[in-house]
């Protein structure tokens, strides 16, 4: 008789559970909204970097200083590998959109062989810098130089390694929902690194080849 009363209970129990336990809450756009909370943070470690550049740019200790040190045409090349990047990360978007995986992944290849080029054209400007003796530890100009381009090539380098993660995803998953979600993260991620490059073409080469 105990066990026929418990039943209803039980039942009731199991029905609550499933009725306010049966999935997890996750906030509509959350992760969009988190995801502009960290490029906020990171905003601020850059504006750090350049305030440290716009302090130390013209403390040359006797040293080499930006116009004998910096080649334009490289570095304009460089920019360019950038902002090509970016426009070929726009165009796997619209791909997305349109529900071609193909193209989608092909155009995010596009954009990390861009970024490679990008990661490997300055790579060589440092590599040549620190063989002519200007290297971090020779003045507090090239300090700042190094800290500030050095922590955006971090950041491409952790970009890349995120959109190859992706293409795996995509790969095998497909463009659901959290995919998509993924590339309208990284792509936010992508452009936004290519508007600090912009501000550290302008700041620091272009106004360091100056008298």
């Amino acid at each position: 008789m105990s066990e026929i009363l418990a039943t209803p209970e039980s039942a009731i129990s199991a029905d609550k559970s499933s009725r306010f336990y049966v999935k997890e809450h996750h906030p509509e756009n959350g992760t969009l909204l988190g995801f502009w909370i960290y490029l906020m943070s990171d905003c601020l470690i850059f504006a750090c970097l350049f305030i440290g550049y716009a302090v130390l740019g013209r403390n040359y200790a006797g040293g080499p200083s930006g116009a004998e040190l910096f080649d334009l045409p490289l570095v304009a090349l460089n920019t360019a590998m950038l902002l090509f990047s970016s426009i070929t990360y726009g165009f796997a978007m619209l791909e997305s959109q349109k529900k071609r995986l193909g193209s989608t992944l092909m155009w995010l290849g596009v954009t990390g062989l861009f970024g490679l080029a990008f990661l490997s054209l300055e790579l060589y400007e440092f590599a040549h810098l620190i063989h002519e003796g200007a290297g971090p530890q020779r003045s507090g100009f090239l300090t700042a130089f190094f800290s500030l381009v050095a922590t955006h090539g971090l950041h491409v380098t952790f970009g890349i390694v995120w959109l190859v993660t992706l293409c795996f995803q995509l790969n095998r998953h497909g463009l659901i929902p959290e995919n998509r979600r993924r590339l309208m993260c990284l792509s936010m991620f992508w452009h936004f690194l290519d508007v600090v490059w912009i501000g550290v073409f302008t700041f620091v080469y272009l106004m360091g080849v100056l008298p």
